[in-house]
């Protein structure tokens, strides 16, 4: 259960159409190293997970990546809003606007749908914990390449934020990982009364 309070976690401004930017950025909504494929993932994940510590860490992680998909549909939606059919034909974008007119669809940069094959959850805590550290290296990494392409200021200072949250999350998860694999080495011993 969560309680959601009906803000961005991070203001979202868009100074002036731009198809070809949010061609590029939709990919964090619906890519492979995205925020969709990262929040599924992770709160797959908790269940099995050994230590209620490490449950709380995969929640409140898949939790906020959910919260980043927020950010990454309200700048897609921003950068397309007043774009005219040249500016999309212009950016390649006309394939996507003739399924989905301006809305939002979880596809990557070159269009391809969603698969859930992007996440994984193979029920080891260990590999499932390597596996989101690697995620988040590769989502970091993918807002680094996007920041470079980025040519709107105000676009490129929200790609920052995002960027550094996959910071934090990396993070997390390896403080997680030593602590799950201290429990799992650890000889637990139980006394009858």
């Amino acid at each position: 259960m969560w309680v959601y309070e009906k803000k961005l976690q991070y203001p979202v401004r868009v100074t002036r159409p731009n198809p070809g930017l949010a061609k590029n950025i939709i990919t964090q909504y619906g890519g492979p190293d995205g925020e969709l494929a990262a929040s599924l993932r992770y709160l797959t994940q908790r269940y099995t997970m050994p230590t209620g510590q490490a449950i709380a860490v995969l929640n409140d992680i898949g939790t906020e990546e959910l919260a980043h998909m927020e950010i990454v549909a309200a700048l897609v939606y921003g950068l397309l809003q007043g774009a005219s059919i040249e500016m999309i034909k212009k950016a390649g974008m006309d394939g996507y606007y003739a399924d989905h007119d301006k809305a939002l669809y979880f596809v990557n940069a070159v269009g391809a749908p969603w698969t859930a094959t992007y996440i994984q959850s193979k029920g080891d805590p260990i590999a499932d914990l390597h596996e989101n550290l690697a995620a988040e290296e590769k989502a970091r990494a993918t807002y680094e390449y996007l920041i470079q392409l980025s040519d709107d200021p105000e676009v490129t200072d929200v790609l920052r934020f995002l960027r550094q949250r996959e910071i934090v999350h990396f993070q997390r998860f390896g403080e997680t990982l030593d602590l799950v694999q201290e429990h799992l080495n650890h000889r637990h011993y139980f006394y009858a009364p």
